[in-house]
Formats: structure tokens, sequence, C-alpha cells
């Protein structure tokens, strides 16, 4: 079962991370034409049983512009802090310097459906007569602490749902979409994003964050994790159930958008900068952690992936210059330790699979350590 989520994020409780400012709707959806669907899937209590429960688990769609990409892609690159984890289409896209899908974010054993669907999606609203491939890009962070991860209860009706349901607007977080069941720093974590604008630009991020130790949690510099100390009854994580020893893990998807007009070069190094927003934190990117960065920019309008004579022979795109990019790197810092920090105080106490219970980071106690 899932408890009382609070709707209350960071900046409600007077948690403040940096200086910059946020668009209006602190979110990855003040990127213009940026949109999220989520399809959240709790059912069920009790001990597993595989493939009946409980679940808690679910699907995030996120869509670049409206459309399709395959007609109109935006440049992307992308980034690994630590690679226990899965991150599909990266080759493409590092071959290209394009993202021509919707990205989706699930659970771990969910990976191959999300990227079925994504194609199926395209195929059903395309002109089949028109030569094309997909290459979805799927996020993933294991969810199986609190669901039935072996039973396999996402579906492509549940991906399609999050697709045609994806929206621009405030965004849902916390114990929703690909982020029900996840956990973070030994709190409930899941879903969370923010933003900023500077320069005349927006720089956008979604986390599905399901990584870090409470012992290392650090906001505004203070070792809250520390000062918070253990649950009464420790949240159990991966090794644990699957019986090895305790090594420090779990993952995080970072999903960066910007309407800059960036090429791919310079959007791995935003993606990179994705990781020093998780460091702020106290995220270090241990051996079994899964720490897979994204990034991609609508500020120049693309050539279709075509191929044949009807193809121009050549484009012209803009490029911010590198002079002027570090307030960028700034934003995407500060967007994705807000980003987290929101899952984190959004995501609602959650009992799952044999009655283990997550309990959420009280956000109330964690303004009362902070200056």
């Amino acid at each position: 079962m899932t408890h009382d989520a609070p709707a209350r994020r960071a900046r409600d409780f007077g948690i403040v991370i940096g200086t910059g400012r946020p668009g209006p709707h602190n979110a990855i959806t003040d990127v213009p034409g940026v949109m999220v669907g989520h399809t959240t899937l709790i059912s069920g209590d009790g001990p597993l049983r595989t493939g009946h429960g409980p679940v808690r688990t679910g699907v995030t769609v996120i869509r670049p512009r409206p459309g399709h990409l395959w007609q109109n892609p935006v440049f992307a690159g992308y980034h690994r802090l630590n690679g226990a984890g899965e991150l599909t289409g990266t080759h493409w896209i590092a071959e290209t310097g394009r993202l021509t899908t919707a990205l989706g974010l699930t659970n771990t054993h969910s990976v191959g459906v999300v990227h079925d669907a994504l194609i199926a999606a395209e195929v059903r609203d395309r002109d089949l007569s028109e030569a094309f491939f997909s290459l979805p890009v799927v996020g993933e962070t294991w969810d199986g602490v609190l669901n039935d991860v072996n039973g396999f209860h996402v579906t492509a009706a549940h991906v399609l749902r999050a697709y045609d349901e994806a929206a621009g607007g405030p965004v849902p977080e916390g114990n929703v979409g690909g982020g029900t069941g996840m956990i973070c720093h030994d709190f409930k974590g899941g879903v969370g994003t923010a933003s900023r604008v500077t320069g005349g630009h927006t720089v956008g991020v979604l986390v599905q964050a399901n990584h870090g130790r409470r012992e290392r949690l650090t906001v505004q510099g203070v070792p809250v994790g520390r000062l918070l100390g253990p649950d009464q009854v420790p949240v159990p994580r991966a090794p644990e159930i699957l019986g090895t020893p305790r090594q420090g893990e779990g993952s995080i998807i970072v999903v960066v958008a910007t309407d800059a007009p960036l090429l791919p070069h310079q959007l791995t190094r935003l993606a990179q900068r994705a990781g020093l927003g998780v460091a702020r934190l106290g995220g270090v990117g241990e051996h079994l952690s899964g720490d897979l960065f994204i990034a991609f920019a609508t500020g120049n309008a693309l050539q279709p992936t075509d191929f044949g004579p009807g193809v121009p022979l050549s484009q012209i795109v803009t490029m911010l210059a590198d002079a002027h990019i570090t307030p960028l790197f700034d934003a995407v810092v500060e967007a994705t330790e807000e980003a987290i920090l929101n899952a984190l105080v959004t995501a609602g106490t959650m009992t799952g699979r044999d009655d283990i219970t997550v309990h959420a980071l009280d956000g109330h106690r964690l303004r009362a350590l902070l200056p």
C-alpha cells in the first residue's frame, strides 16, 4: 500500500537549492514542447508471489517535441558515471548526435516491453509506406525491494497510455510512473524534476532516483542523513535480498532538456554535469549503481532522419558559443540536485512486497536541520 504522499516540494518547505531562477513549473516541461506522461501500477500487499505481486512499478515517457522525432529530431548527448544499468539507443546517439524517439523510464526487467511499445507508438501513427527504423531510448532502475520485479507487470498498453497522455505543465513526482517503487538514499525515492532559466534559455531536468546511501545524504552542505539516523527497521537493499554482502548500490537516470541551440558534443558536456548534481547530495556512483545521463536540445530544427535522393545536401544549424555555456552547466547541476530532492520529499512512505516499508524523507524534519 501507499501512505498519503506529501504534495509539497523542496521549495514549499523553504529549501532552496543554489541561486538560479526556476521556470514557471520548476520542471523539465518548462522547456517549450517537452511533455511527460506516467502510468503508475500499485496493487496487492503481503508476501511476494512472483507474477502476482505485490506491484509497485510503472513507466514514464518523455517526449522532447510534439509529433514524431523521426521527422523532427533533436541533437543529443549522453554520459555514463557508472554502468551497472541500461540506457538503450545510445550507440545511435553516439553515431549521429541525434535523438529520434521518445524516452522511456521503467524498472530493470521492463526495458524490453517499453522499448517495443515505443516503436509500436511510432508504427501506429506513421505512414507505413515510408521507410524508417526506430531505436528508442529506455532507461531503468531496479525496484525489486518493493515490487514484484520478475512478474513483468508493465505492459505495452501501459506504455502507450503514458505516451499518449504525456503533457506539458506541472509534472507529478514521487511515487509515480517509473519511479513508483524506487528508493533513494534509503528513503522513499522516485521521480523528481526541476528547471533553471539562464541567459534567455531554459534547462529542465527529470530524474528517476533509486540511488545512494543514507549516511552520505547531504543537503546544503549539512550531513542530514547522518543526523536523521537510520530507521528503526533498516531498509533491505538489493545485495541483502539476493543473499550477498551489501556493497552500496542503486541507480539514477537523469534526463536533461534545454531549448538552447547546442550541438551534440556540447550536450555530452551538459550530461556530464548531471553527475555533479548527484554528487552534491552525496551520490558517488557505487560499484552496483547505474548512473546514466542523457541531454537533448530543441534549439535547432533538424531535417528528418530520412535517406534517399529527396534529402537536401546540407542544412544550417545554430550553435551557442562555448564561451557562454558555463551558465548552462550551473543550471544542470542545480536542477539535478533539486530534482533529486523533490523526488525525496514528494514520495510518500510505501509498503511493498513482504511488507517491507520504506519511509519518506519528512520535509519539515529536513528543513529543521538546515541553516
